[in-house]
């Protein structure tokens, strides 16, 4: 993740630095395979080498636990185009398909990132809005699209 956040920082909220400084059990702590964790991080991988990655936060407050939120999808460079992205995005669907009292999944995309906007829509996400200046970056802001997909069982 840190390598895709210093390549990538317009399209994520995190820096390179805040995430760097955190410990390791912060990194191993999303990497729960427990039924109930608050968030798992799924991994990608080819010939041995961890190549993408995503995440899904499942909320905890009662009257918000029927969402997941899809976060920090990030492919190497060296895996682009390789069917990475959705091979993650389908494993984390299925994830949140099988947590119970989960209906829908919800994530952020960089507005004019059309690749990535276009493998969620795919899958059935739908935009519904623009967060103007989302997030700050190197020389100005950059907005999020909201996007949902309603989990079918």
């Amino acid at each position: 993740m840190l390598d895709g956040y210093a390549r990538h920082p317009d399209a994520f909220t995190s820096s390179v630095g805040e995430r760097a400084a955190l410990p390791m059990s912060w990194w191993e702590a999303r990497l729960s395979v427990e039924p109930a964790a608050r968030e798992m991080v799924f991994g990608a991988f080819e010939g041995g080498a961890l190549a993408g990655v995503a995440g899904l936060s499942f909320e905890a407050r009662e009257k918000a636990r029927h969402k997941a939120d899809f976060f920090g999808m990030y492919v190497a460079p060296a895996f682009r185009k390789h069917g990475l992205g959705a091979r993650i995005v389908e494993a984390a669907l299925d994830v949140a398909r099988e947590r119970a009292g989960v209906r829908l999944v919800q994530l952020t995309v960089t507005e004019g990132n059309a690749s990535a906007q276009a493998l969620y829509e795919r899958f059935g996400f739908v935009s519904f809005g623009l967060e103007p200046m989302a997030v700050a970056v190197e020389g100005g802001f950059v907005s999020k699209v909201h996007m949902w997909l309603l989990l079918s069982r």
